[in-house]
This record gives structure tokens, sequence and C-alpha cells, in this order.
């Protein structure tokens, strides 16, 4: 059996795992041996997933006496809707579901956050097993229990907590990911290490890093910010580090820019925004561009052709107006002073914004 890294995350209703390594696809049965579900399992997962990984985790689930049934959805953030949701709902319904009937997420952030708002929802709740495939879903979206759809309005607009039974982040899944996937989900990564581990940062830099590592790292310091903050009342708004600006990015170009690389532009944005304030060096706007470079991610529009000319400030500032991390009726956003250093600040000039929109917008 290989080895794999356990992070444990405590919580207000209790504490659950996560479990990083090799071929955890093949062990899910063990990991959900504890006898307190019933022999009904539930996994969801989008086509191309399916494809690939549903047949592993259906064997290793039946392997533990479980009978399965396969909810197969379309791919893709378009899908992430309530009338989505009210389709897994009837197929959970017809299919039999009861409180302990244990509910597998198989995909990267989309259906994490979807079957995460299902199970969250039905019955009032039954059990949840997070198992990420894309890097992205596993250093962000399968920690920290939020779950949650869109509407035409905005991103994650309705929403729940719920944390999982236990997060499996099985890295060969890794393997089978495209290029501009991986490094959607080294843009989180990078965040992560901006805002509270400055080695990180050199390791990314460096390129020196097998992907277990590089998850476990990165996950801790999204457990450590959650553990103090499970339900985002404070500190927990750090790691909305970039994500005012992406947000808005992601609604006005209809989804069709990956949230990766539009975390990828809000962290320069973020960056670019506390030089306007005086609280950051330009020299870290610099660092931060080289090394999201080095791990193929955009730095400007222009580095994303296919997408076509760049969106229009005026259209950006409207689309952060239904941000929902506004609080009374401020928008707020996360700075980064230093790596490691970062803070939450209100009340920022618009021409603030419009100088960081135009550092990304705009190129050099």
């Amino acid at each position: 059996m290989k080895e794999h890294i356990s992070l444990p995350v405590f919580h207000p209703a209790g504490q659950y795992k996560i479990h990083i390594g090799e071929g955890l696809r093949h062990r899910l049965d063990a990991f959900l041996a504890d006898g307190s579900f019933t022999r009904r399992a539930f996994l969801v997962t989008d086509e191309h997933v399916a494809s690939l990984y549903a047949d592993d985790v259906a064997h290793s689930l039946e392997q533990g006496g479980y009978a399965v049934h396969r909810i197969v959805l379309p791919p893709g953030e378009a899908h992430k809707t309530l009338d989505t949701v009210r389709q897994v709902y009837e197929q959970l319904v017809t299919h039999g579901v009861d409180r302990q009937s244990p509910l597998i997420a198989l995909g990267g952030g989309v259906v994490g956050d979807l079957a995460g708002f299902a199970a969250a929802t039905i019955l009032r709740g039954i059990p949840l097993v997070q198992m990420p495939t894309t890097l992205l879903a596993m250093v962000d979206a399968s920690v920290g229990g939020k779950t949650g759809v869109d509407l035409p309005q905005g991103k994650n607009l309705v929403g729940a907590f719920k944390f999982p039974h236990a997060v499996l982040a099985d890295t060969e899944t890794l393997a089978t990911l495209p290029r501009e996937e991986v490094a959607a989900g080294m843009a989180e990564t990078v965040k992560h290490a901006l805002i509270a581990d400055p080695g990180l940062l050199d390791v990314i830099e460096a390129g020196e890093y097998s992907w277990p590592e590089l998850v476990a790292r990165s996950v801790q310091v999204k457990i450590h910010i959650v553990q103090e903050d499970p339900y985002e009342a404070g500190r927990r708004a750090l790691l909305n580090l970039g994500h005012t600006f992406a947000h808005a990015l992601e609604q006005v170009t209809h989804y069709r820019l990956r949230h990766g690389f539009a975390v990828a532009l809000g962290l320069v944005a973020a960056a670019q925004l506390g030089v306007e304030l005086g609280e950051t060096r330009p020299a870290l706007v610099r660092r931060i561009k080289g090394v999201l470079q080095r791990v193929h991610l955009p730095v400007h529009w222009q580095d994303m052709p296919e997408l076509g000319p760049p969106p229009r400030v005026e259209d950006v500032l409207q689309a952060m107006g239904t941000d929902k991390k506004r609080l009374h009726g401020q928008l707020r956003f996360i700075i980064p002073a230093e790596p490691g250093h970062v803070f939450l600040v209100g009340r920022v000039p618009e021409e603030g914004i419009r100088a960081a929109l135009a550092e990304i917008l705009d190129g050099e």
C-alpha cells in the first residue's frame, strides 16, 4: 500500500481528515469502513471524469459492500445551477437515499460545489466524501466546507456550509489534466503561499516539488485559517485574496475565463492595488508576475488571445457590485503587503481599483 499524507481538520461539528497521495481512488472502501453508513452510496461526477475514474471508485465501493448509483452530470461551470441540483435531488430520491447514504463527489470544483450543496440540503444533510480530481479542487474547493451554485447575477450566490466526512485527493488524477488545468490549480497554491507560507513561494519559484507534498503544504495553509474561522466571520476572508477581481472577471466573460486564470489576474491586481494604496512595494508585483508565469499562468489579458479583447473597466466594476464579499455595502479587498502578510481593506478609492484593473487589462 502506498503511503499517503493525512491532515486533520477540526471544525465546530467535529473533525475530518484530508488524505493526499497516489492511488487513493482504489481504496475508498477503507476510508468508509467505520460502519456508520447505509450500504447505498451515490457517486456524483461529470461525463469527463466518469470516463476516467468512475469505474475505479465504484469498484472500490462495491468491494466494501456498497450498492452504487452513479449520477453523471454535464461538465462545466455553466451547469452549476439550481436546475442541475434539482436533477441530482430527483435521482437521489428515486434511488432510495436516506440520511446515512454517503454521497461521493468525484471531480473538479464544479462537481464538489454542486454535489456538496446537494448533500448539505437533501434530507437536511447526508454524509459527503469529497474526491477532488483537479489541482484547483484539491488545494481549494474541497477544503473548508463551502458549497454552492451560481445564479445569473453572480457566482456562488446560493450555498451552504457542509463539512465532509473525509477528503481523498488522489494525485494520480493530475496526470490526466491538460496543462492549463494544472496551471489553474497552481494559482490557488500561489495564493496560499502569499497568504501564509513564504517558503512555499520559494519552492514554486524553484520548481522542485512532488505533487503530494505541494498539495499538502498548500492545503495546510487553508486548514489553519479555516479552523480559526470556519464560517468566514473574520480571518477566513484572507483566503479571498485576488477573488474580488477574479469573480468579476469571470462574470463579465460569462465564465469563459477559467477560475484559476481569473485568480492569477486577481493576484496581480490585488498587489497593484496595494501599490496604489502605498502598502505594497512594486517589486512584489513583479515577483508575483514572475512566479505566475513560471507555472504557465496569465498576468495580462493579452496572455489569453483566445478570449478576444479585454472587458471594459466599467463592466468589471459593475460586476463587482454583486460580490458577496461586500460588508455594509462596501467592497472589501485583500492586499498582499509581502509574502506571508496580507490584510483586508475597505473604502478603497475607485481610482485605485481602476489602476489595479488597468494593470491586468491594459498590459504593459
